[in-house]
């Protein structure tokens, strides 16, 4: 398995954020793809930037 760094755009409305994340390779299945933790990262940008608080963002 072996993992890389990859920035994602997560836009809400007008604004937009770039967060980093890990994709991970494997065998099969569907990779690349993202950890729980990073998945999780990703919903709470959205989610601050959705309450327009660009800090927590």
């Amino acid at each position: 398995m072996r993992r890389r760094v990859a920035k994602r755009l997560v836009r809400e409305g007008e604004l937009v954020a770039e967060v980093s994340v890990e994709l991970v390779e494997a065998e099969g299945g569907w990779a690349p793809y993202l950890s729980l933790e990073d998945a999780y990262k990703l919903d709470d940008v959205r989610e601050a930037l959705r309450a327009g608080d660009l800090e927590r963002a």
